[in-house]
């Protein structure tokens, strides 16, 4: 994604970091260059209004819940994959069951939507 114009931060690096971003787990600096470039791409700053809400989203439906010890596992996997630079096999993600009893109602029937 990109709007086309150039800016002093490319926002494929802006995008590829979004999430530290997001979460805070970046350089101050680093901070910095991302808020300047959201003032001026606003598809990057569409992206990131849009992952900022998502979070928002999931932090109060789920934010209470307790994380299962096998989805932490695979997903800090999967993490270190991705930073090692290595293939993430697609056949390994699954979507949950939606019907199953770990799954509350409000999250099952918003996800069928």
């Amino acid at each position: 994604m990109s709007c086309g114009d150039p800016h002093e931060t490319d926002c494929s690096e802006v995008l590829d970091h979004l999430y530290e971003f997001l979460d805070k787990e970046m350089p101050d600096g680093e901070c910095t260059k991302f808020e300047e470039h959201f003032e001026e791409c606003s598809p990057c700053l569409e992206k990131y209004g849009l992952e900022q809400a998502v979070k928002k989203l999931v932090k109060r439906c789920c934010g209470s819940d307790d994380v299962p010890v096998d989805l932490r596992s695979k997903v800090l996997g999967r993490i270190d994959l991705i930073r090692a630079g290595q293939a993430v096999p697609e056949q390994d993600v699954a979507a949950p069951d939606l019907m199953s009893p770990e799954v509350p109602a409000d999250i099952a029937s918003e996800a069928k939507k």
